[in-house]
């Protein structure tokens, strides 16, 4: 989707304002992407439900099988967000000249579409709605902000605009004491950084899996009564 294309690359791009002139290494991903990967049925809605210590029913395991399958494809692309914005901001005091700008903004463009472009346009709407909310897990700042702050207000209206055409709202934060669906994909990868599937980078905001599932467990019980 030229959508999901155009999100990842404006994360990495906007940061070029604050960069140093570097030529990015080829960076292992941790679990590496192949055509395998792709969902299934993956326009099924997720529903409401609670992953405890009660065993799933049929159809809850499949929603969150489906979520899972969303979560591994969609992580070590934020994951690679985050790394890359460290990376640059800790040398925007070095970026002086436009000429600098201009070069190291099309060394990160060259990278990333050779890199990315084609696995990030098989990336589907709902894998898309996950990667936004993954980015903002892991930098603390929403899509949308990211573009605001770094390229400008205007930029991020039409950019927002487009996305919500494709029912991905760059705006949408992670909040997973909140959203029962953000509360599975801190499950999937807390279970998935345990078993080595993912390559575990702390958050922006550190997140207690242990309270996380008592919250929950106790919310579930509550609604019970």
């Amino acid at each position: 989707m030229q959508i999901i294309r155009f999100l990842v690359l404006f994360v990495f791009l906007a940061t070029a304002v604050h960069a140093q002139v570097v030529t990015p290494e080829r960076t292992k991903m941790g679990y590496e992407l192949t055509n395998s990967d792709d969902v299934i049925n993956d326009t099924i809605a997720l529903e409401e439900i609670i992953v405890s210590k009660e065993k799933l029913d049929p159809e809850a395991r499949k929603q969150f099988m489906i979520l899972q399958s969303r979560v591994y494809r969609t992580y070590p692309y934020a994951k690679l967000a985050s790394e890359r914005l460290t990376l640059l901001n800790k040398g925007m005091e070095r970026l002086s000249t436009n000429k600098e700008k201009k070069k190291y903004f099309k060394i990160v463009e060259d990278y990333l579409n050779n890199e990315f472009e084609a696995k990030l346009k098989k990336l589907s709407r709902s894998q898309g709605r996950i990667l936004v909310k993954l980015i903002y897990r892991q930098t603390g700042t929403t899509t949308y902000e990211l573009v605001r702050t770094l390229k400008s207000g205007w930029k991020a209206f039409w950019s927002n605009t487009a996305a919500s055409m494709f029912d991905i709202n760059l705006k949408t934060e992670y909040a997973p004491y909140e959203v029962n669906e953000d509360f599975l994909i801190e499950t999937i990868l807390s279970r998935a950084f345990q078993s080595g599937r993912l390559q575990n980078q702390m958050p922006a905001k550190p997140v207690d899996i242990d309270g996380l599932n008592s919250f929950w467990e106790s919310k579930a019980q509550n609604e019970k009564l």
